[in-house]
């Protein structure tokens, strides 16, 4: 799977490539990211210009439509296809593990990061992305968004992942359920013990046992979530 980041600050990703799944992942050829400088699409030369003041007023600077549109098309004709096109932004679409799937099955995604007060709004119009938000609150830019897009969508990358199930059982695949509590050795620390039917061997009793703890605790989530 490809992922192309459009971004005005690629050094930000240098050292999350290079890291656990995603670097064997990118070493054994099953995704490769690739990054481009929005800059270099820059119609000044000079000083590499991406941003201006709004129209109308208001705080902070906004994303020019040359630069942007300009990069985006130019990376989209790099490779075959053209890419799926992912704008991360705060108005988007919650990313719920759904969308992780749903984005997954494209061979080729296209992140475009945000900074400062945002895109103007003819990017949009123009180019049509579908619009991501990792949740409701505003990040600096939309770099560490990108990162949570990709750690999410490798997951599905068949091959990535070294228990292809671990996918199938984690938080949020079946709809409404969190993940239930997992244990590992010592089987006691500090006077808490693993619970006993994880040691009985009995496979159907601690399936049971796990749906039923997964429905315990969404039921608390929610509750106090609420």
């Amino acid at each position: 799977m490809r992922f192309d980041v459009l971004t005005l600050f690629p050094e930000i990703f240098s050292g999350y490539l290079t890291q656990s799944l995603l670097k064997r992942a990118i070493e054994r050829g099953l995704v490769s990211i690739h990054l481009w400088n929005i800059r270099d699409w820059s119609p000044d030369p000079k000083h590499h210009k991406v941003d201006d003041r709004p129209f109308g007023g208001g705080p902070g600077m906004v994303l020019m439509c040359e630069p942007v549109v300009s990069a985006v098309e130019a990376v989209q004709a790099k490779a075959e296809p053209p890419g799926h096109l992912v704008m991360l932004t705060p108005q988007g679409e919650r990313l719920t593990h759904g969308l992780v799937r749903e984005l997954a099955r494209h061979p080729r995604l296209i992140l475009l990061c945000g900074r400062y007060e945002g895109f103007d709004e003819r990017i949009r119009i123009l180019l049509k992305p579908q619009e991501v938000s990792i949740g409701d609150y505003v990040c600096n830019g939309g770099e560490v968004p990108a990162m949570v897009v990709i750690d999410t969508v490798i997951r599905f990358v068949p091959g990535v992942l070294g228990d292809e199930s671990s996918v199938v059982e984690e938080s949020h695949a079946e709809p409404g359920l969190v993940e239930y509590p997992q244990y590992t050795r010592p089987r006691v620390f500090r006077g808490l013990e693993v619970p006993e039917v994880l040691l009985s061997g009995n496979h159907e009793a601690i399936a049971r046992w796990r749906h039923e703890q997964a429905r315990l605790r969404s039921k608390k989530q929610a509750h106090e979530g609420s």
